[in-house]
């Protein structure tokens, strides 16, 4: 019995030589054998899919998992121990409270690109041309997001604060877990208009922007990004820090509609 098992492990080995390696479709990119989760503001969605599969070609071998949410909510996440490399917010607010409290490693932190904030309506609409013809009484919902974790919703409150509409609108306010689902909400028609960023009225052919909000109304919308401390693949978590300031990547941002940083 031995030397059955003996033969039928070296018929094997060679038929595994003659055989050689698995073979693997022409142009196939190898499965990746590291991986990284960036935790990323949900208005970025669409360009961050797009620059991960540029990523990927030039480094097969790092798979780049999204989380994608309301940067509050993903804050808490990292501060409750998440599993997280890189860390994108839609507004400082968030990355300075985790930067106070020693969860980003220092000298990684860097502003990525920048956003402006608009008003949009249902393509059907026609009696809201401004921010101020939201008071108007045929408004009845008016989507925001929830302005203490959900930055698109902050810019919001100081917007119509500034215009001096905020109290006056807050009945009217339909408060959601993030910026898409502000958009989903006036696209849908179950909000007569919303606040989002410039580049999620570009995602839905069902809005329209009919104004955009005045200088000096809202703070910039700049979306700052860092290495989380924790992170369980610095150097890779660092490469893909660094991919997304270069051209490639900037031009991709660029083209779902975000500024430079800065801007």
């Amino acid at each position: 019995m031995r030397a059955l098992r003996s033969q039928v492990c070296w018929l094997l080995l060679v038929t595994a030589a003659l055989l050689g390696p698995p073979r693997t479709h022409p142009g196939a990119l190898p499965a990746a054998k590291q991986e990284i989760t960036v935790s990323a503001a949900v208005s970025l969605k669409d360009a961050l899919e797009e620059i991960a599969q540029l990523y990927r070609t030039g480094k097969p071998d790092v798979a780049v998992h999204f989380n994608l949410g309301g940067s509050g909510t993903l804050q808490r996440q990292i501060e409750q121990g998440a599993p997280v490399d890189v860390f994108i917010s839609a507004s400082p607010a968030e990355m300075d409270n985790l930067e106070a409290k020693g969860l980003l490693m220092p000298g990684t932190r860097t502003n990525l690109v920048a956003n402006r904030v608009v008003l949009i309506v249902p393509v059907s609409t026609t009696n809201i041309a401004s921010f101020q013809d939201l008071a108007l009484p045929q408004v009845k919902l008016i989507a925001i997001g929830e302005p203490q974790t959900v930055p698109a919703g902050k810019y919001a409150q100081q917007v119509l604060t500034h215009l001096g509409l905020y109290e006056q609108l807050k009945p009217r306010f339909v408060l959601a877990k993030d910026v898409r689902q502000v958009l989903t909400y006036v696209a849908t028609g179950n909000a007569d208009a919303g606040i989002v960023y410039a580049t999620d009225a570009r995602v839905s052919s069902k809005v329209k922007v009919v104004a955009t909000a005045p200088a000096g109304s809202h703070s910039p919308v700049t979306y700052p990004m860092a290495i989380v401390k924790d992170s369980r693949d610095p150097s890779n978590a660092k490469e893909f820090e660094t991919f997304l300031q270069k051209p490639a990547a900037q031009s991709v941002f660029q083209k779902y509609g975000f500024l430079p940083p800065g801007r």
